[in-house]
């Protein structure tokens, strides 16, 4: 992973600014994340620490997160061990990814307490635990590991903590040349002498140092990336390695996220000069992380938490467009029905030419300019009268049906324009909103309730729901509904008569709302995009957005959730902007 342990000295380094301040609250958003907000050096700062199997890592976030109503235990222990505590040490364990944050604050009964969090950023096996460092017991870890998950140690409350097992690896800040050299060129257990490249060479000899790091180092010193150390100038290697290490020692970092042509992107503390492609630096290593992961982790969180719920409304929308093809097929058909009736017609006034066993008969066809002969199919086990009614009950029951099939086309077009809105909403959702639109399926009867057993208490029905609310470049607030649950609270219940209500024009997306009577077209424009953004057009360019007061919005009666009729709109073209919506001040309320 690109997180070695150079980028965690740097986190290390840019975390020393909390030395002194002190924790006011702590919070987990997430099954693997722990929010530290400190007040330190006359800042309010807000400390991410995640142990997320894919995307681990440390730094300060400018990210807003909605919290559970009720905190975790693993939340509720590191409030009473570190709220109000104040940070005395950042320290990295050598050059590993570990990093210890000790804490001081006093207990229930007025002594001092001091506290370890102990943060170890080993991809799946990355953790969050809480240490008393007189003692070196685990009080709890955001991961329990079992002695059936480890021989080698156990994470439990009241467990000896024991730090993950050492790799054996040389500290490359303590490298001397002759060192060095001598390291290179040994003969690793599993390698052939000579025969591994030296970049993995590196990466086994030395700790902290990632694939990505070893490649650099090679790739300064004019060598082949793939270059094996019988085959290479070690002289240049040292002084590229040199170099590197030079500037890590002097927390002298360079943040940089670096975009392959291909489109993958790479992050490190020290300059790539190996990678081709665009290149983006950072004044912190907080913000290159941040810029990074972005909302990788959240998204990954949540396609994980709605794989079943899209699975059932892609199948839902599949099997609703089949309906929709059958039903319009049927239209088609019903444009014969003429036909039935005239052939009923023609045959009646040629029954004394049929009998009864009769295949077939010719008539005139006098609905026909040049009266052509006409060959009718019979069945013979029907008299002429008899198959004259078959072709008559033929035309009325295709006429009659094309008003019942007209309905259930609509009705069948309604329901996908509702299954898109919620594949829409599916798209941007948070794990919060996933919950919103899983209770909104229970209620209009898609899903069965997964809540438990008979006599429980049926969940509460949450009377205002929260609701994202940017904040425009003028100052007026822009409040966004991400499932219609949101919607509908947002548009039929918040809103006033005269705020702004803007949806992307026949796309399904969210409901937009602007709380001002009056605003300038700056704040019109973010709404716009904010409307764009958070629709099915997101990736799309000149997307339509209309707009219109909220007296002007109604909801008909016995319609789909989040279903609205407006009148009076204009529309607006926008183009959605990933980074312009991500600068916007934004809160949960």
């Amino acid at each position: 992973m690109s997180l070695d342990g150079l980028v965690t000295r740097a986190i290390a380094s840019e975390l020393a600014v909390c030395v002194g301040g002190r924790i006011n609250k702590i919070y987990q958003p997430a099954g693997h994340d722990i929010v530290l907000q400190l007040r330190a050096q006359g800042q309010n700062r807000k400390l991410l620490l995640s142990a997320n199997p894919t995307y681990p890592r440390v730094h300060f976030t400018e990210s807003s997160y909605t919290n559970p109503t009720e905190a975790p235990m693993f939340c509720m222990l590191m409030r009473k061990h570190c709220e109000g505590a104040v940070i005395e040490k950042v320290s990295q364990v050598g050059l590993e990814r570990i990093l210890h944050i000790d804490v001081r604050q006093r207990d229930e009964i007025g002594d001092i307490s001091v506290k370890r969090i102990v943060i170890e950023i080993m991809g799946r096996h990355s953790n969050i635990i809480l240490v008393d460092p007189k003692t070196n017991t685990v009080l709890d870890g955001i991961h329990h590991v079992t002695p059936a998950i480890s021989s080698h140690r156990i994470v439990m409350p009241g467990s000896q903590y024991a730090a993950p097992p050492e790799q054996g690896k040389a500290n490359p800040l303590e490298a001397t040349e002759a060192s060095f050299r001598q390291l290179m060129q040994e003969s690793g257990g599993d390698e052939e002498t000579g025969a591994a490249p030296v970049r993995q060479r590196l990466v086994n000899r030395y700790s902290g140092i990632s694939p990505l790091a070893a490649k650099e180092i090679v790739g300064r010193s004019g060598a082949a990336l793939g270059a094996a150390a019988g085959e290479t100038d070690m002289g240049a290697v040292w002084k590229a390695f040199r170099d590197v290490m030079g500037a890590i020692e002097a927390n002298r970092y360079v943040p940089v996220i670096v975009e392959e042509t291909g489109g993958k992107a790479y992050f490190s503390v020290i300059e790539l000069t190996h990678i081709h492609g665009e290149s983006v630096r950072f004044d912190t290593v907080s913000a290159c992380l941040e810029a990074y992961y972005g909302d990788k982790a959240d998204r990954d969180a949540v396609k994980q938490r709605a794989a079943d719920l899209l699975r059932f409304l892609q199948n839902e929308r599949t099997k609703n467009a089949k309906k929709l093809e059958k039903l319009r097929d049927t239209i088609e058909d019903a444009k014969e029905a003429d036909s039935f009736r005239i052939l009923g017609e023609l045959l009646t006034a040629s029954l004394h030419l049929a009998q009864k066993g009769d295949k077939s008969i010719e008539v005139i066809n006098y609905y026909d300019e040049d009266q052509k002969p006409l060959q009718i199919e019979l069945d013979p086990q029907l008299t002429p009268s008899e198959n004259a009614q078959r072709y008559f009950k033929k035309y009325t029951k295709l006429r009659n049906s094309v008003s019942a099939v007209q309905e259930q086309i609509e009705a069948a077009d309604i329901e996908i324009t509702y299954l898109d809105t919620l594949l829409a909403q599916l798209d941007r959702a948070t794990l919060g909103d996933i919950e919103g639109i899983r209770d909104e399926l229970v209620e209009q009867g898609y899903l069965r309730d997964r809540g438990g057993k008979k006599g429980k208490a049926k969940k509460k029905k949450t009377d205002k729901p929260l609701l994202t609310c940017y904040t425009s470049g003028e100052g007026i607030p822009i409040y966004v509904g991400k499932n219609n649950i949101q919607n509908e609270y947002l548009t039929n219940r918040l809103a006033q008569p005269n705020d702004t209500w803007l949806h992307t024009k026949d796309i399904p997306g969210s409901h937009v709302v602007i709380r001002a009577d009056t605003f300038g077209e700056t704040t019109l424009h973010e709404a716009a995009m904010l409307a764009a953004y958070y629709s099915q057009a997101k990736s799309s360019s000149q997307v339509p957005v209309d707009f219109t007061l909220i007296r002007h919005v109604r909801k008909p009666n016995g319609s789909k959730p989040g279903y609205v009729i407006y009148e009076r709109q204009k529309t607006l073209f926008v183009t959605p902007d990933d980074e312009a919506v991500k600068s916007m001040p934004v809160t949960v309320k």
